[in-house]
């Protein structure tokens, strides 16, 4: 019950964390909670910090038998804050469970050895699946060492991606629009190909979801890219990966990549950034290159009810789908 409180907290850091994870903490003594806290910002104090400085001072003298919840591993080395061990070890708590263990090799097990060789009882494993869920940007960026990647798209009910001639067509909602831009701002970046800046030119916003702009990230493979496109505007970076050469103009940068098989390249170069999260958001050729080289972690499309006939096929995709509906379109996800 404690740990599902905490993954509640948790969740208030989405879009805001990143590249860090998000964590929440609460601090029990008896049944009650004395201290609760999450992690806030990126660059800010970690959960169990923020739980333990909210214990009101008439509270202070129950510590040492307390238990304190959180739901991944606390760190132990020096970041953007002090070691969140120490802050524990100095509370005076003598027992603390964790919902999953840091795979950030700069934690890894040390936290829970910190705590463990300072007397403090640690439970850790509790509900792990949920915990890990949670933070599937932060533990895929960790353990395959590259982003974790959505693919994202838009079709009608007889699979076109766009009219003829690349003629953009809304086949979504205002539901749908928000659902998308929500996941844009739960990303920490949002890539297309060059042809779509062409043809849509699109701002890649969160206009319709509170949050940050993510990270504009083009694949532009054919040098042509139009100077007064919104992608470079200043709402957000862009980093521009080409085939020609490395380059900053204001605050977008260009990257070269290799002609052939530059799909590990790029995504090696986002895990060197800290770029944990991309939404693809990209054409038939863009997405089908992330399906074909199986990278990708997760595939959301819309569907609309009506068919168009002809214009650009969809990217073709096997596998399990759940769909549903939401204001007239279907909505599948793997």
């Amino acid at each position: 019950m404690y740990m599902q409180y905490c993954l509640s907290l948790a969740s208030r850091g989405a879009g805001n964390v990143a590249p860090n994870p998000m964590v929440g903490a609460v601090v029990v003594v008896e049944d009650r909670i004395i201290g609760e806290g999450w992690h806030q910002q990126f660059g800010g104090a970690h959960a169990e910090v923020n739980a333990l400085n909210a214990v009101k001072p008439e509270d202070l003298f129950l510590l040492p038998n307390a238990t304190l919840f959180v739901t991944l591993e606390p760190c132990n080395h020096f970041g953007k804050t002090p070691p969140c061990t120490e802050k524990i070890i100095s509370s005076g708590i003598k027992k603390v469970v964790i919902g999953s263990l840091d795979p950030n090799p700069l934690v890894a097990g040390k936290g829970v050895e910190r705590l463990k060789e300072n007397g403090i009882a640690v439970t850790t494993h509790v509900l792990e699946n949920k915990c890990r869920e949670l933070n599937k940007y932060f533990f895929c960026y960790h353990e395959k060492k590259r982003p974790y990647i959505t693919l994202k798209w838009a079709q009608s009910a007889d699979g076109f991606i766009a009219g003829e001639g690349g003629k953009p067509i809304h086949f979504t909602n205002a539901a749908c629009d928000q659902i998308v831009h929500k996941l844009r701002a739960e990303n920490m970046s949002i890539l297309i190909g060059g042809n779509t800046v062409i043809t849509d030119n699109p701002r890649l916003t969160t206009r319709l979801w509170p949050g940050k702009n993510p990270t504009r990230i083009i694949l532009d493979t054919k040098n042509n890219l139009p100077t007064d496109a919104h992608i470079f505007n200043d709402e957000a970076p862009t980093l521009i990966f080409n085939f020609l050469e490395n380059k900053t103009v204001n605050q977008h940068t260009y990257i070269q990549i290799p002609a052939t098989n530059y799909l590990p390249e790029l995504l090696t170069h986002l895990h060197h950034l800290q770029i944990n999260s991309v939404l693809v958001e990209g054409g038939t050729k863009t997405l089908q290159q992330f399906i074909d080289a199986r990278l990708y972690d997760e595939i959301i499309y819309f569907e609309s009810k009506q068919p168009i006939q002809k214009g650009i096929k969809g990217p073709v995709v096997e596998g399990s789908f759940t769909t549903t509906e939401l204001d007239g379109v279907w909505v599948h996800a793997e």
